[in-house]
């Protein structure tokens, strides 16, 4: 399983996605704890990027270990080196195999091993032959053992239903202890899935007490413009931080946010002016990038931006119309000079587009009081 363990690589400006697991690498007669790396395309990373056949014949050939030996020599790099004494392992080849080829259909989205179970499971209860038995008996010996407990997500039952339902009664059960398999034992086994069918139904209609976790709308790409007036109809390009848009904070008065975030980040006041007078909201930063900043800078300028937002969707209605007509979409702000400010292909923390959410939450939340 994923869990949280999400990471990517960059192919051909493509993000593809991955997830990575730990193995053991054996090098020249030495085992290395490391991290095994597999990624949506079909690529595993075991040291080297292989493609899931060439990663088969390193599994086959004991590059990728599943067993080790007693007094065989170990090391986590730059962390520990032992000295394995009776190891015991529970991984093999094509357990191994398998888990990775589930991992990499999660990845895309795709049922794997497990999903394909339950689906011949589904086929079965909907039509009881034996046909559709052996079915379901094969897809769930097709999951790895390694997770075929966790199959049904029952933490106290595990995967007993699952075994009772696919021996059938007088079957034997597909493990080491091969139960013979009673009526009674399988009619709660059968009760169990009907009672777990009706539950799902149940789950799937239902909707949390304040809406859907995802969002509705598709996400928003804020491109650069380099726009030195105010346009009739801006579209998404008022979003821009160095849209010509005035803003007044106190006695200060800045042509953009831009202007306004480098003004405030300059360490002396004559450097403030000058960034001020630029032209465009590029050219205050060229400015601004020549002198130094203020101290903890870096610790105050997101609270800054944040005000500095604020103060420009409150200050021109019209261009808060614009943000919110974004609805609740994912807003990705592009800024090719900072991957702190933008997203940048999924490289960038896109701060920029999180404060203009933020924002955009709190002029709803204006508006919802007002009505």
């Amino acid at each position: 399983m994923i869990d949280n363990r999400i990471t990517h690589r960059m192919a051909d400006g493509v993000r593809v996605p991955g997830t990575w697991r730990h193995a053991f690498i054996c090098n020249g007669g030495s085992y290395f704890l490391t991290d095994l790396f597999i990624y949506a395309d079909g690529l595993v990373d075991c040291w080297e990027l292989v493609t899931l056949d060439e990663f088969e014949q390193k599994l086959r050939h004991g590059w990728v270990a599943t067993s080790l030996p007693d007094g065989g020599r170990a090391s986590a790099h730059d962390l520990a080196s032992w000295t394995f004494g009776e190891p015991c392992t529970w991984q093999t080849p094509d357990l191994l195999l398998a888990e990775v080829r589930d991992t990499i259909d999660e990845l895309n989205g795709r049922p794997d091993s497990t999903a394909r179970c339950l689906t011949a499971v589904d086929v079965f209860m909907a039509d009881r032959t034996e046909e559709n038995r052996a079915a379901a008996r094969a897809a769930y010996l097709a999951v790895p053992e390694t997770v075929r407990h966790y199959a049904l997500g029952d933490m106290d039952r595990k995967d007993r239903p699952l075994k009772l339902l696919v021996a059938g009664p007088g079957g034997r059960t597909p493990d080491e202890r091969a139960e013979t398999v009673t009526q009674e034992q399988y009619d709660a086994a059968v009760a169990y899935f009907e009672d777990h069918a009706q539950w799902l139904a149940k789950a799937a209609s239902r909707v949390p007490a304040d809406g859907p976790a995802e969002s509705f709308a598709p996400a928003v790409k804020i491109y650069h413009s380099h726009e030195r007036r105010a346009l009739e109809d801006p579209g998404k390009k008022a979003l821009r931080n160095d849209y010509p848009a005035p803003i007044t904070l106190g006695d200060d008065a800045y042509p953009s946010v831009a202007h306004a975030y480098w003004a405030r980040s300059v360490a002396a006041p004559e450097a403030r002016t000058a960034v001020v007078a630029a032209e465009s909201g590029a050219k205050a930063r060229t400015v601004a990038s020549a002198v130094a900043r203020r101290e903890g800078w870096e610790q105050v300028r997101t609270a800054v931006m944040a005000r500095l937002l604020r103060a420009k969707y409150e200050q021109h209605p019209d261009l808060a119309a614009i943000l919110l007509a974004t609805g609740d979409a994912t807003l990705l702000y592009d800024d090719a000079d900072s991957g702190f400010w933008g997203d940048n292909g999924g490289r960038g923390r896109n701060w920029t587009g999180r404060l203009l959410e933020l924002v955009r939450a709190e002029l709803l939340a204006r508006q919802a009081l007002v009505d």
